[in-house]
């Protein structure tokens, strides 16, 4: 049984805005859950539905196997969220964030220092959250959201507008929460190529749909046909003709050479054919075989 499950979820705004057509998610038990899809394309609402933060006009949610409409309250004891900006006291220490929220929760005074702990910020001290760093404050509203050890989190883009080193920290800190704590996550994104280092699974929207849902495995073999090869060399004309007097089909594309897509020994001997030939090969793999990729691809075959 799915940790988070919805059923023909639906949503519009106004008479003529649908924001939401029949929204399926199922989010493992134990997972990091990917929700991706580009700005606009109903993530947001989603979660905001799945928290009851809007009312439901069509539908049915379930979180732990119990229905959102009958179980509310109790559903939501067990749930941690961060949606967009953290709500946060700007001239109050994270310590002292967190005393409020804690007696709100009637946590135990100890879970303070162990999130803070989890998150990276126990040395803080007496630093007023105002002077925090926007990923300081992304990772203390995530340590208010795990004050009462949720079995279930859920982080709507928690790596927006953070720097790359934001974004690595981030991205470790998802992952140690899920392997430590044993939570089950879900996390939004546009980032696609990010996302793609560390989710277990992943539900692909657009324009309000679900295309894919699944493991990583399940989403990448939608790359049909194989890919095609991208190759790296450090002199791509000269690697050209030597291909072409290989009789390999192969052309300049934007970033390098691309080349038809084959099994592995041939590829090797390709490799090897430009070496002896003088051309330093800088690196061979899959175009068009990351995640981001495949989402493009999606959204061009599926979505009308």
């Amino acid at each position: 049984m799915p940790c988070l499950e919805t059923i023909d979820l639906c949503h519009r705004y106004a008479p003529d805005e649908a924001i939401l057509h029949g929204i399926a998610l199922a989010v493992p038990e134990g997972s990091v859950y990917g929700f991706l899809g580009p700005n606009g394309a109903g993530k947001t609402t989603t979660l905001r539905l799945v928290l009851g933060l809007i009312r439901k006009q069509r539908g049915a949610i379930s979180i732990f196997g119990r229905s959102l409409d009958t179980h509310r309250v109790e559903i939501l004891k067990r749930v941690g969220s961060l949606i967009e900006s953290p709500s946060l006291y700007e001239h109050l220490t994270a310590q002292e964030n967190l005393a409020l929220l804690q007696r709100i929760h009637r946590a135990p005074r100890t879970r303070i220092g162990a999130v803070l702990e989890l998150v990276g910020l126990a040395g803080t001290c007496g630093k007023r959250v105002g002077q925090f760093s926007l990923g300081m404050k992304q990772r203390l509203g995530i340590a208010a959201a795990m004050l009462h050890r949720p079995a279930l989190l859920i982080l709507d883009e928690p790596t927006n507008g953070l720097d790359p080193n934001g974004i690595i920290e981030m991205r470790d800190l998802i992952v140690a929460l899920n392997r430590e704590e044993g939570t089950t996550i879900l996390v939004s994104s546009h980032l696609l190529a990010e996302i793609e280092r560390f989710v277990t699974h992943v539900g692909i929207v657009h324009r309000g749909r679900l295309l894919f849902q699944g493991t990583l495995d399940a989403l990448r073999r939608e790359r049909k046909p194989a890919a095609p090869v991208a190759l790296h060399t450090a002199d791509d004309r000269h690697a050209l003709r030597v291909l072409a007097d290989a009789g390999v089909d192969a052309h300049a594309g934007e970033n390098g050479i691309v080349m038809p897509a084959m099994p592995p020994p041939r590829i090797a001997a390709i490799n090897r054919r430009l070496v002896e030939q003088g051309v330093d090969v800088h690196a061979i793999g899959s175009a068009g075989g990351d995640l981001e990729s495949i989402f493009m691809n999606l959204i061009g075959s599926r979505a009308a």
